[in-house]
């Protein structure tokens, strides 16, 4: 009876132990899957205008967000935010911090779809805003579908304006989507499951003294390489 005590005591203060490694593994696997979405997005023909990649402040990747529901539609999605590091984010790339995306639809549907998002954040009050707290896309932040395409133009008003670009990657078809509407947050569990402590969006992204997971070297490895300087517009 004692020893089964002692297994069964054991196998409690174990468990948040075991709970920590697959929460953590969860966030790798969703790191590496970024990382894979970008080099495939960065290597079709019509893909994220260099110049506008050269232009970003930072890069959002959202693997395989589901879409679509019986009845009551939405999407929910998890992924990372890599910063250009520095006080104006004109440095080298740095470490990735966990986001959310959110987006809510009423509407009969059934099924779900799997789709990839990436977004350009484009300026420094669009990085902040992100940073502090939930933002609503066209509401608190301006988004604006990107222009797809090694020689498309990035000279219309809406682009010029607009805080966040999106893109969309569905069933191969790669495309900007506006995306109004829906919402991007600071991923709070994750950062803390992927870093193994509660540390903030802001504090990642500023420089924490954190080692960069090695589930995102890829993904910074090939930011970097794209994408090694900033260039204002």
């Amino acid at each position: 009876m004692k020893r089964l005590i002692f297994v069964v005591a054991a196998m409690f203060a174990l468990a948040p132990l075991s709970y920590a490694r697959d929460a953590a593994s969860e966030e790798h696997e969703r790191l590496q899957n970024a990382g894979l979405v970008m080099q495939e997005v960065l290597g079709i023909p019509d893909d994220i205008p260099r110049d506008l990649l050269d232009q970003a402040r930072c890069v959002i990747v959202m693997p395989s967000v589901i879409k679509g529901a019986f009845i009551v539609g939405g999407s929910y999605g998890r992924g990372a935010m890599v910063c250009r590091t520095g006080k104006d984010f004109s440095s080298q790339w740095g470490k990735p911090t966990m986001m959310a995306l959110e987006e809510g639809s009423v509407g009969f549907q059934v099924g779900g779809q799997a789709t990839d998002y990436v977004f350009l954040v484009m300026n420094d009050r669009g990085v902040h805003s992100l940073l502090q707290s939930k933002v609503k896309l066209g509401a608190d932040a301006s988004v604006a579908a990107g222009p797809v395409g090694r020689a498309a133009t990035a000279g219309t008003d809406a682009t010029f304006r607009a805080e966040i670009l999106a893109y969309s990657r569905s069933r191969g078809i790669f495309a900007g989507i506006s995306l109004e509407g829906a919402s991007l947050r600071p991923d709070s569990d994750a950062n803390r499951n992927l870093y193994g402590r509660s540390i903030n969006a802001a504090e990642i992204i500023n420089g924490s003294e954190v080692n960069t997971p090695k589930a995102a070297h890829d993904l910074v490895a090939l930011l970097q390489k794209t994408s090694p300087q900033l260039k204002p517009s």
